[in-house]
């Protein structure tokens, strides 16, 4: 037995009618007034009552009644004391009845105290209860103390067996709580993962759009100021046009994704390669996860969207290999040495950082550097600086390569 297992109360779902089915409080219930019956019983039929007296039974059976709902009030709160005064108060009631003759409800009351006192008190103490009330029915029954003995080993067994039962009930409970519990937690953690995977795929899309529409509308707003050049105002004004409505058209694609309303990627990664940019397929085409298709769609954007920036005019390949237990997505252009076009100046330099960050959370990785360096590993370590992608130098092509399990 464990230290203190000797000392500790029964808990208190087990002390209480927690978790109790309705069927077995009826029978519960049955049985209490069945035995308070059988008390009526033993005590009249033992015909020592006459008279006046014969109404001493029913107020014994009226402060039996009252002292075990007490006593189940008292074990709830663990107040052992009190607890053992109410079961000497059902020791003595038991005592007067031997007095008065009555040996059959003598021991039927001192049965049930030790029943109570196993069932509801801590060890310990409800083994002293018991030691007690052996002593008190073996005094009052010398003659025949085998019996006594089997009697009173029998209300042992029986107590615990009740307390045992109670605390398998108790544990039950407890454990069907907890588990109420944990998918409560569980319940709100997805949703917090829900809205965060909302909040990153809406900002993906309208960091994307709405910089590069401000870098057009920007220029127009300076040739307006400097001079009013139509035709270049004009043109802006298209491009920030044409950019709003991409913009909008990925928002859309963005919320279906999210819905579960999903093109598959090879089908995105077309329509995403136009202005010589090509597109390479290898491996046989499968749905991916959510997660894992958003992360390909929004690094082939990025990627693409960086390569325009920074080496205008370049060939872009995107390659995307379906392998087992995992997808891969490189991106790489050639390299220019023309300058970069006026969207370079736009963005904060973070979308990679960005990728990199929802590749890991995947258990995945994100390499982005110059062509000859990513696929040795010295790309993932390169960092991010506001003016372009990491390790962009004028005439060399650059590479993002994404692996995500899939």
């Amino acid at each position: 037995m464990p230290i203190g297992a000797g000392t500790a109360w029964p808990s208190r779902e087990a002390l209480t009618r927690v978790g109790v089915p309705p069927v077995r409080t009826a029978l519960d219930y049955l049985l209490a007034g069945g035995l308070i019956c059988w008390l009526a019983v033993t005590a009249y039929t033992a015909d020592v009552f006459h008279g006046w007296s014969a109404a001493v039974p029913a107020l014994g059976l009226l402060c039996f009644v009252a002292v075990v709902v007490l006593f189940f009030r008292s074990t709830v709160a663990g107040r052992l004391l009190p607890s053992l005064g109410l079961l000497l108060v059902v020791a003595l009631l038991g005592g007067g009845a031997d007095a008065a003759g009555a040996e059959a409800t003598a021991a039927l009351l001192w049965v049930l105290g030790g029943v109570l006192a196993m069932d509801r008190l801590p060890l310990v103490p409800a083994l002293g209860v018991w030691s007690a009330l052996f002593a008190a029915v073996a005094l009052a029954n010398s003659e025949a103390l085998p019996s006594v003995a089997l009697t009173m080993s029998a209300v042992l067994l029986g107590g615990y067996t009740l307390r045992l039962d109670a605390q398998a009930r108790a544990a039950g409970f407890r454990l069907l709580a907890e588990e109420r519990a944990a998918r409560a937690a569980e319940a709100e953690s997805a949703a917090l993962a829900e809205r965060a995977r909302i909040a990153r795929e809406i900002h993906d899309v309208l960091a994307h759009s709405l910089s590069a529409q401000l870098v057009h509308l920007e220029a127009a707003r300076l040739q307006i100021e400097g001079g009013y050049d139509r035709e270049q105002v004009l043109r802006r004004v298209v491009e920030a046009r044409g950019m709003a409505r991409q913009g909008l058209a990925e928002t859309r694609q963005a919320l279906s994704a999210l819905r579960g309303q999903m093109v598959p990627v090879e089908d995105y990664l077309r329509e995403l390669a136009v202005d010589g940019v090509r597109t390479e397929v290898v491996g046989e085409p499968r749905l991916l996860p959510v997660e894992a298709s958003q992360a390909v769609r929004r690094v082939a954007q990025e990627a693409v969207t960086n390569a325009r920036k920074h080496a205008p005019g370049a060939g872009v390949t995107m390659r995307l290999e379906y392998g087992e237990g995992m997808v891969t997505l490189e991106v790489r252009d050639d390299g220019t040495d023309a300058p970069g076009s006026e969207l370079a100046a736009s963005g904060s330099g973070f979308g990679l950082l960005g990728m990199r960050e929802r590749a890991e959370l995947l258990g995945g990785s994100l390499e982005a550097g110059p062509s000859a360096s990513v696929g040795g590993g010295v790309g993932a370590g390169v960092e991010t600086n506001g003016s372009g992608p990491p390790g962009r130098s004028g005439g060399a092509g650059f590479t993002v390569r994404l692996r995500v399990p899939a």
